[in-house]
């Protein structure tokens, strides 16, 4: 869920969107490549969860955010706090978007001029992004969500995480860590090679990084489900295990992809200069979990079908539980507790440029 912190242009978002509906993280593996994990290491601890077994979401727990800014990609959601679009029911949070006109505030919510009351921007549907900001904040470790995601064009459904303090500056110089995001499930097939009447199915795990805004970069890796089985169809496990150096995308145990602190960097100013932030920068720092579910957008208004199937709401994404595991074996790396598939691949990333160089060589 690429973040816009300063109101990009549209256009030139739209183009980057583009880019990552095409390859955000590579094409989706064949599942049958990788069906289960060849080590297990154990050693984790169940640090934070939320089982979702009370009547009501837990305020200790989450916070919602509600503005009308759109993700900065033009999205066509108001979030609220309204129990229409988020709610328990029979131990399952239900994040729920709507087909409706709705106004709020047009800032996002951390922004120095956001007024809660500003009802200043409208737009066609609701829906609502939970996150765990000040409530819960981690430095690596095992993070899973067992969830069922929406289906149809338009639908942008995302399980990812931001940086509390963003130490190296404003997005993406900071970092963003996407354990999973979907668009369009179960619209019309635009991967390379599948039938006319194949249907979107993929997920992707991806990182971004790099510099502020527009100077960033991402990588990731996208993957299919075996027995052309679809995300939006029954409850899967997404996680990722985050340790120094390194992290791992899984989805029902299996591990798909790798990234490297080898292929990411973070550039950032201090004291008036840009300088390049230490070697596994900037996912070295305290994250936080987000839960949400966009509509439209440029990259899903753009890819599949493109644009919004209004017929297909109200469509929402199911979470049964939120487990956040530490490594007892290394509490401070993170290292040594991990389900390795040394046949998963590793995704190869970008390197760190030249001070002096260009973003365009990037």
């Amino acid at each position: 869920m690429i973040l816009n912190r300063n109101a990009m242009g549209l256009l030139l978002t739209s183009l980057m969107f583009g880019l990552v509906g095409c390859a955000s993280g590579g094409s989706a593996i064949e599942a049958s490549q990788h069906t289960s994990t060849t080590y297990h290491s154990g050693g984790w601890n169940l640090v934070w969860r939320d089982e979702f077994d009370a009547p009501d979401i837990d305020v200790t727990r989450w916070e919602f955010e509600v503005n009308c800014f759109g993700g900065g990609n033009a999205e066509q959601q108001c979030y609220t706090d309204r129990a229409d679009n988020a709610f328990v029911r029979n131990g399952i949070l239900n994040i729920v978007a709507k087909s409706e006109r709705y106004s709020g505030p047009a800032l996002q919510d951390d922004d120095a001029n956001y007024d809660a009351s500003d009802k200043s921007k409208t737009l066609p549907y609701t829906s609502a992004r939970l996150r765990t900001a000040k409530k819960g904040d981690w430095q690596y470790g095992r993070f899973e969500i067992r969830a069922k995601l929406p289906q149809g064009q338009g639908t942008w459904p995302a399980i990812w995480m931001l940086p509390t303090d963003w130490v190296y500056g404003d997005w993406a110089a900071s970092g963003e860590i996407d354990i999973m995001e979907a668009v369009n499930l179960k619209a019309r097939s635009d991967r390379e090679g599948a039938g006319a009447d194949a249907l979107e199915s993929r997920v992707y795990g991806t990182l971004h990084y790099g510099r502020n805004w527009p100077e960033n970069v991402y990588s990731g890796q996208g993957y299919r489900l075996p027995n052309d089985l679809n995300p939006a169809d029954d409850f899967h496990t997404y996680a990722i295990e985050w340790q120094a150096g390194e992290i791992r995308w899984y989805v029902d145990k299996v591990h798909y992809a790798t990234q490297r602190s080898s292929g990411w960097y973070s550039q950032y100013m201090h004291d008036g200069q840009l300088i390049t932030g230490d070697n596994d920068a900037p996912f070295n720092q305290v994250f936080h979990l987000i839960l949400n579910l966009a509509v439209g957008g440029a990259w899903a208004g753009n890819v599949n079908d493109t644009g919004i199937d209004g017929r297909v709401f109200p469509q929402a994404m199911l979470i049964d539980y939120v487990r956040v595991y530490q490594c007892s074996i290394s509490p401070a790396t993170g290292v040594g507790c991990g389900a390795i598939d040394e046949s998963a691949p590793v995704v190869e990333g970008h390197q760190t440029p030249n001070l002096n160089g260009n973003a365009d060589d990037f």
